[in-house]
């Protein structure tokens, strides 16, 4: 059974879902809401308690000020008023994309809450050698969608992830027009959360001598990926090899009981 639930935090209030019994497990994305975990959620809720959200300002969690960018450090601060709300003093967190990138601000930001991070595929894009080159990318993305809107954005950012878009492995979007919530949910992302996520910088030290274990994911298939660079680099600066994971970068989407049976063996520490 799943329940949902709202809770206020500064600036607005959140949209999250509980399922399940067992260990708290966070379940955390970003654009990401709460319903494209549903499928991984569910096949973990047999042996864990699994929290999904909507991140501030994406479909059910509503903002004060919609103008509001959304930063790790914020993402972060609402994961622990999660936690506080359920009355957990610590959680695994499993993060994936901006997810792990609010997981590793989490972890350094509220020391003690975190015991087990997986961060899978975190876009840390300011550990690459060609930093500078992804900042004006990621910059030119947020320019295209004022100036041309989501379609040309979401496929410069695509472009830029390394999903080859006219391949047999390229993703499809959802059958039909967008949802209105689509729409909105992705001018949130390209006009207030992909600039403060893709220039988070982690802290590494704080990191690797904290009181969290953090192992870093990768998809089986997502060498090609932009996200397979930025995970290698940062699992190498914690000195941990990474987890292969099923799938690619959205593997959690296409097979998530056999993610669900990593990600289980992760957290028991194997």
């Amino acid at each position: 059974m799943t329940t949902t639930h709202t809770l206020a935090v500064p600036g607005g209030r959140l949209h999250y879902e509980v399922r399940g019994e067992g260990p708290l497990l966070l379940v955390v994305g970003a654009p990401m809401d709460a319903g494209a975990f549903a499928p991984l959620a569910d096949a973990l809720a047999g042996d864990h308690t699994v929290v999904t959200h909507d991140p501030r300002g994406i479909s059910g969690s509503l903002l004060d000020d919609p103008g509001q960018d959304s930063t790790p450090e914020l993402r972060a601060d609402d994961a622990a008023a999660l936690l506080d709300a359920l009355g957990a003093e610590y959680a695994d967190v499993f993060g994936s994309s901006g997810g792990a990138v609010t997981g590793l601000a989490l972890v350094t930001r509220h020391p003690g809450r975190v015991r087990t991070l997986v961060a899978h595929e975190p876009p840390v894009l300011e550990l690459l050698p060609d930093a500078a080159a992804q900042r004006a990318a990621t910059d030119d993305i947020v320019e295209t969608f004022h100036r041309d809107g989501p379609g040309p954005a979401w496929m410069k950012f695509m472009t830029n992830a390394g999903f080859d878009l006219g391949g047999d492995g390229a993703p499809t979007p959802p059958p039909g027009e967008p949802s209105e919530q689509d729409l909105a949910n992705s001018a949130r992302f390209f006009a207030h959360e992909l600039r403060g996520t893709a220039r988070y910088l982690p802290d590494v030290a704080a990191l690797r001598t904290g009181a969290a274990r953090v192992v870093v994911g990768v998809g089986a298939t997502s060498g090609g990926l932009v996200t397979y660079r930025t995970s290698t680099a940062l699992a190498e600066l914690l000195g941990t090899p990474p987890v292969r994971f099923p799938g690619d970068h959205g593997g959690f989407l296409g097979q998530p009981e056999e993610f669900a049976d990593v990600l289980r063996k992760v957290l028991a520490g194997g």
